[in-house]
C-alpha cells in the first residue's frame, strides 16, 4: 500500500465518520454533561509534558495520545492492553501477564524480541522500566495517575537511546498539601462465566503542614481467577493472578519556588501460570509439566527536586530501583515433548537513574531545555536447566546432583550516559521552530561466573542412552565481549498555526537503540556442531522518521481532529533469531525496512449528551533490503510485512443523561486490530527453508460496553468486556521450544465497578 492509497483511504474514513468525536473521559448530565464531555473532546484543555514542559496537547508538534484517570477507571483500563486498543499506531504483544512488548508504528520483526531492548520505552514518572524482550516486565497498576501519555515516533532527543519508535509515560498524581483527599475503586467481574476477578484500589492524601507538606498513599490488590486449563499440571483456570502493591509520596513545598518529593513504589505481580494456549489441544488449553512462571516485583525510590529560578526551572531526579523476576518455562516443545527440557531463570536488577535538566521559563521568543542523563543497570541471573527426576530414573541416567543438568550464574552491566538539549524559537504566535540534539554513549558487557556445571544430558537423552553416567563439565568464569556505541540523535520541527484553533507541523527525528552482546557468543550447538555459531551480538540499529501532522478544533471546539502521516527508514535492524538444533537465542543485525502510514484521532461532542470518538492507523511496512547472508542467519525475507497490522482502529460512542438528581451514561467501544506475522518466516541457518512455527495473528474486533450512574462522590459502573466473546489469536510466540505459543483475547467478562471520592 502506498502513501497515496493510504491518503485516499484516510479521506474516505473522514467522510464516512462524518462528525465523530473524542470520548475519553466521563461527563455529567444535562448542561454539566455538555461541559465535561466537551472538555475531553477539546484536546486543547489537556496539558501534557511530553516535551518536558507543560503544553496544551493540541500545540505539541508530536503524535501524542493522553489518557486521564477518570476515563481509565470507567473503562477498567488497569494495564497496557486497554491503552493499546485505543491508541493509533500501537500494538501490544502480550503472551501472558508480566510479559509486555509494545510495538509502535511497526518497528518490530516479531512481538517478542528476545535479547533485544524494547524499541518503545516505558516510564513510570522518571524511571524507565522497559527491558529486553525475554524478561518479565512488570504490569504497573494504573490507579491514581495524573495521566498516561503515549508518544509515537522516535523520542531520542528527550527520552534516551531506547525510545527508538516511541515512549509510554505513566505519570502518577502528586500529593496535595492544601486539602485532605481519599478515593477508592473496587471492581468485581466474572470471566467466562465463572472465573472471579477482584480488584481493590485505595488512595489517601494527608496534608501534614498546610500549603507545605503532604503525604499521598496509594494501595491496590488484585485477585483474579484464570480461564486457561493446563492439561500437564491438571489445573483448571491455571493462569490466575495475584498482585499487590502501592505508592507513598511525600512532597515538601517550603516556598512557591522550590519543592522536593520522595516517592516509593512497591509492586508484586504473581501470575500462577502462563496464559499461552495450543490451538491443537483446544481453545483455552495449554500443556506444560509444571506451571510457567513470569513473575515480577519492583521496589523503586525516587527523589525529585524542582527549583524555580525565575529565568528557568532546575529539575533533578534520582531513582534507585530493584526488580526481581522469574522466567520459568517448559522448553520441551523444542524436541516435540520427547524429553524433559526446561529453564528456571531467576533475575535480579539493580538500576540507578539520574537526570538533571534546566528548562527556560515560559514567555519570550526563545524556549530551551538542556540536561544530562545517566543510567546504570546490573542484572544478575541464575540459569538452571532441568530434566525431571522421573525421566532420569526411568532411563538410568546418573551422575547429576539433582534434576538440573546445566547450571550457571551470570550478570551483565549496562550503562547509558547522555547530554541533551532542545531549542525553540517563536517567530510569532503563529510560527515556531524547534531543534534538538542528544549525544549518547552506551556500553554493555556480560559475564559468566565460575561454580556452575554442564553435562551431556541432551545428547544422552535424545540418542536414547540408558543406564549411563552423565559427564559433568565445570563452568569456568568468562567475560563476554564489551559492546560500546555512541550516537548523536537529532530532531527538527516547524509548527504553524494559520488560525488559533489549528496547529500544523512537520518534523524529522532520529532514533537509537543500545547494542546487544550475546551472552553465549562463539558457542557451538551441543546437539548439532554444524549449526550456526552464536555471533558476538548486534550493533545499534538506526532510524530516521519524517512526519507531518495537523491538530485542530472546530465548530466552537465541538469537533476535534488530529492527523499524522509518517515515513520511517530503519537500518541495521536488530533481530532475534533462534538456532534450530537447540533453540539457543541470539541477536544480530540485518538490512533495511520501511514503515509508512497515517494516523487519525477524531472527536465530536455537539452538546446534547452524545459524543463520538474514533481513532485509527493505516500502515504499510516491509523489509526492503537484505543480503543473502543476513537472510540466512535470521530467517528473514525481502518484502516481509513487519509485526504491525495494515489497519487498526477503535470507535467509541457515548450518551450522557440525567435520572432525577443523578448523572448517568452509556458507552461502547469497538476496537479492531488487523493480522500480522508473528515472526520471521524461515529457519535461521537454513536459507529458504520455511519455519514450522511461522504463523500470523488473527484479525479481530473487541467490543466493550459500560453503563454508569453517579451522585455526589459515588459512581457505579456496570460493564461487559469482549461483548461478542471473541477468542481470536492476538500473539504468536516465535520460538519453537513452547508447546503452547498462542495468546487469545480474554473471554467475555461482566462485572461492576464502584468508586468513591472524598
Amino acid at each position: 500500500m502506498t502513501l497515496r492509497s493510504m491518503a485516499s483511504v484516510s479521506a474516505i474514513s473522514f467522510a464516512v465518520l462524518g462528525t465523530p468525536a473524542f470520548a475519553q473521559q466521563t461527563s455529567t448530565a444535562d448542561e454539566v454533561s455538555q461541559e465535561s464531555s466537551n472538555d475531553e473532546a477539546r484536546q486543547d484543555t489537556i496539558i501534557v509534558t511530553s516535551t518536558r514542559r507543560e503544553q496544551s496537547l493540541q500545540d505539541v508538534p508530536l503524535a501524542v495520545t493522553a489518557f486521564q484517570q477518570e476515563a481509565m477507571s470507567e473503562k477498567g483500563i488497569v494495564s497496557y492492553d486497554g491503552l493499546a486498543r485505543e491508541t493509533p499506531g500501537i500494538v501490544l504483544n502480550q503472551p501472558t501477564a508480566n510479559f509486555n512488548t509494545i510495538t509502535t508504528r511497526g518497528i518490530a520483526t516479531n512481538g517478542y524480541g528476545a535479547n533485544l531492548q524494547a524499541a518503545t520505552a516505558i516510564y513510570i514518572n522518571e524511571l524507565p522500566i522497559s527491558s529486553n524482550g525475554n524478561s518479565t516486565i512488570l504490569d504497573p497498576t494504573l490507579f491514581d495517575v495524573e495521566r498516561v501519555e503515549v508518544l509515537r515516533g522516535p523520542q531520542g532527543t528527550l527520552f534516551g537511546a531506547n525510545s527508538l519508535s516511541g515512549a509510554v509515560r505513566i505519570l502518577t498524581k502528586k500529593p496535595n498539601p492544601n486539602k485532605f483527599e481519599a478515593a477508592t475503586l473496587v471492581d468485581f467481574g466474572l470471566t467466562d462465566g465463572d472465573a472471579l476477578r477482584q480488584r481493590y484500589n485505595g488512595m489517601v492524601n494527608i496534608p501534614l503542614v498546610s500549603d507545605q507538606l503532604a503525604l499521598r498513599v496509594v494501595g491496590f490488590y488484585r485477585d483474579e481467577d484464570g480461564w486457561v486449563d493446563n492439561l500437564g499440571t491438571g489445573i483448571e483456570g491455571a493462569n490466575s493472578l495475584k498482585a499487590v502493591g502501592g505508592r507513598a509520596h511525600l512532597l515538601w513545598e517550603p516556598t512557591s519556588k522550590f519543592d522536593v518529593g520522595l516517592l516509593i513504589i512497591r509492586e508484586d505481580n504473581e501470575p500462577a501460570d502462563s496464559g499461552l494456549t495450543n490451538p491443537d489441544r483446544g481453545e483455552f488449553i495449554r500443556y506444560t509439566d509444571r506451571p510457567d512462571l513470569f513473575q515480577s516485583d519492583m521496589t523503586s525510590y525516587n527523589l525529585t527536586a524542582n527549583w524555580d529560578m525565575d529565568f528557568a526551572t532546575l529539575t533533578s531526579s534520582s531513582n534507585y530501583s530493584q526488580i526481581d523476576g522469574k522466567f520459568i518455562v517448559d522448553l520441551a516443545g523444542t524436541f516435540g515433548g520427547g524429553i524433559p527440557f526446561a529453564l528456571d531463570a531467576v533475575g535480579h536488577d539493580e538500576n540507578f537513574v539520574q537526570e538533571v535538566r534546566l528548562a527556560s521559563a515560559d514567555g519570550g521568543n526563545w524556549d530551551w531545555i538542556v540536561g544530562g542523563f545517566y543510567f546504570n543497570k546490573r542484572r544478575d541471573i541464575d540459569y538452571d536447566y532441568r530434566s525431571s527426576q522421573e525421566f532420569l530414573d526411568s532411563r538410568g541416567l546418573t551422575g547429576l546432583p539433582d534434576e538440573y543438568y546445566y547450571r550457571f550464574k551470570g550478570y551483565f552491566d549496562a550503562i547509558e550516559s547522555a547530554a541533551f538539549g532542545e531549542l525553540t524559537y517563536h517567530f510569532s504566535d503563529q510560527l515556531w521552530a524547534t531543534g534538538g540534539l542528544r549525544y549518547t554513549e552506551t556500553s554493555v558487557q556480560s559475564h559468566t561466573l565460575a561454580g556452575g556445571y554442564n553435562s551431556n544430558y541432551l545428547t544422552a537423552a535424545l540418542l536414547g542412552f540408558t543406564n549411563t553416567p552423565l559427564t559433568i563439565t565445570p563452568v569456568t568464569a568468562a567475560d563476554g565481549l564489551k559492546v560500546e556505541a555512541d550516537n548523536l540523535s537529532y530532531k527538527g520541527s516547524l509548527s504553524y498555526k494559520p488560525v488559533d484553533n489549528l496547529t500544523t507541523y512537520a518534523s524529522v527525528s532520529t532514533g537509537f537503540r543500545s547494542p546487544v552482546a550475546n551472552a553465549r557468543a562463539g558457542l557451538a550447538s551441543g546437539v548439532d556442531p554444524n549449526d550456526i555459531i552464536i555471533p558476538n551480538g548486534a550493533d545499534s540499529d538506526t532510524l530516521i522518521s519524517y512526519e507531518v501532522g495537523a491538530k485542530g478544533s472546530f465548530f466552537d471546539r465541538k469537533l476535534t481532529a488530529n492527523l499524522a502521516a509518517y515515513y520511517i527508514n530503519w537500518e541495521d535492524i536488530q533481530v532475534q533469531a533462534n538456532r534450530l538444533s537447540d533453540q539457543a537465542q541470539f541477536a544480530t543485525n540485518i538490512g533495511k525496512a520501511v514503515s509508512q502510514g497515517l494516523e487519525f484521532e477524531i472527536g465530536y461532542s455537539p452538546g446534547n449528551g452524545f459524543s463520538l470518538f474514533a481513532n485509527g492507523s493505516i500502515s504499510d511496512t516491509e523489509i526492503t533490503d537484505l543480503t543473502d547472508e543476513e537472510a540466512a542467519i535470521s530467517g528473514a525475507e525481502e518484502g516481509l510485512q513487519l509485526a504491525m497490522p495494515d489497519f487498526q482502529g477503535a470507535i467509541t460512542a457515548r450518551y450522557d443523561f440525567g435520572i432525577g438528581d443523578k448523572d448517568a451514561f452509556v458507552t461502547a467501544t469497538a476496537a479492531y486490530v488487523g493480522d500480522f506475522p508473528g515472526m520471521l518466516p524461515n529457519v535461521p541457518g537454513q536459507p529458504g527453508v520455511p519455519a514450522a512455527t511461522f504463523d500470523y495473528t488473527d484479525a479481530y474486533t473487541v467490543v466493550n460496553a459500560q453503563a454508569g450512574i453517579s451522585k455526589d462522590d459515588w459512581k457505579v459502573v456496570a460493564y461487559v468486556e469482549n461483548l461478542l466473546d471473541d477468542s481470536s489469536i492476538t500473539y504468536v510466540h516465535p520460538e519453537g521450544f513452547l508447546d503452547s505459543r498462542y495468546a487469545r483475547v480474554r473471554p467475555q467478562t461482566v462485572g461492576v465497578r464502584v468508586s468513591y471520592e472524598y
